[in-house]
C-alpha cells in the first residue's frame, strides 16, 4: 500500500542533487520513502544541504544524546566522524568487517565504497576503538555475518532511521542542519583545523577533485566570509 505525501524526505544525495517531495510510503517496510521514478507528478524541492559539526562541545552533547538512544547510534556517529565514510558504506558494514578472526577489534577496516567502487582502508583510532568496545559489551556476542548496525527489532538499520536519530541529536545540541552527511563533513572540517589548514590532505582523504570544492564542502568558505563580515565593523 502506498501513500502520496507532500513533504521532504532525507536521501543520501550529492550537494547538487535535488530532493523529490512526492514520495511513496510503504508503512510495513523498513525503507520508508521511495521516489516515483519517471512519474510526471514528481515535485522538485530545494537542495538540502547539511552542516559540519564544528565544536567539540557540540560533538560531546550529541554523543551523550545518542548514548541514551543506544550504543549503536553512538557508534554510528563516532565511526562516521572519524572515518569520513558515507552513510551507505557505514550501514553496509558487518560485524566481521570490524573484528579479526579472534574476535578482537581490528586495527584497520577495509571496504569497497558504494559510490565510487574504490577500496578504502582506514585505521581504528582510540575513539572508534572505545565506541566499538562499548557497543559489543552492550550487544553481547554477535555473528560475523550480521549487520553491524541494527534496529531494536534486530533488523539492519535503515538510512531513514539513521537520519531521524542524527537530526534529533543535532537539535539537542542546538544545531538544525544536521543529517547523515554531516558526519563526513565533520571529519573533513576537523582534519582541516587539526592539520594546520592542509586542504590538500583533506581533499585526498575525501577523494575530491578540487580543493575549492573541498573548502565549500566542509564549510570553510562560508566560515571565512562570515568572519570577515563580523570583523569588518565599518
Amino acid at each position: 500500500m502506498f501513500l502520496l505525501v507532500s513533504t521532504q524526505i532525507p536521501l543520501e544525495l550529492d550537494l547538487n542533487a535535488t530532493i523529490y517531495t512526492i514520495v511513496a510510503f510503504e508503512p510495513d517496510s523498513p525503507c520508508v520513502a521511495r521516489l516515483f521514478h519517471g512519474s510526471r507528478i514528481t515535485n522538485r524541492g530545494r537542495n538540502m544541504e547539511v552542516d559540519a559539526i564544528r565544536s567539540r562541545e557540540e560533538i560531546s552533547v550529541i554523543k551523550e544524546f545518542l548514548r541514551k538512544k543506544g550504543a549503536g547510534y553512538e557508534l554510528l556517529f563516532v565511526m562516521g566522524i572519524n572515518t569520513a565514510l558515507r552513510i551507505g558504506d557505514l550501514l553496509s558494514l558487518s560485524v566481521g568487517d570490524v573484528v579479526d578472526a579472534k574476535g578482537e577489534i581490528a586495527p584497520a577496516i577495509t571496504l569497497k565504497e558504494e559510490k565510487t567502487g574504490k577500496i578504502k582502508r582506514f585505521p581504528v583510532n582510540e575513539s572508534l576503538r572505545s565506541a566499538l568496545t562499548e557497543y559489543f559489551a552492550c550487544q553481547g556476542r554477535r555473528v560475523r555475518s550480521e549487520p553491524l548496525f541494527v534496529s531494536r527489532k534486530k533488523r539492519a538499520l535503515s538510512r531513514y532511521q539513521a537520519w531521524r536519530v542524527l537530526k534529533a541529536a543535532g537539535e539537542s545540541a542546538g544545531l538544525n542542519n544536521i543529517g547523515t552527511h554531516s558526519l563526513r563533513k565533520t571529519f573533513g572540517y576537523h582534519v582541516y583545523k587539526k592539520s594546520g589548514a592542509d586542504i590538500g590532505l583533506v581533499q585526498k582523504l575525501l577523494n575530491h577533485s578540487a580543493s575549492g570544492a573541498t573548502l565549500r564542502y566542509i564549510g570553510i568558505d562560508r566560515e571565512r566570509m562570515d568572519n570577515v563580515c563580523l570583523e569588518l565593523n565599518l
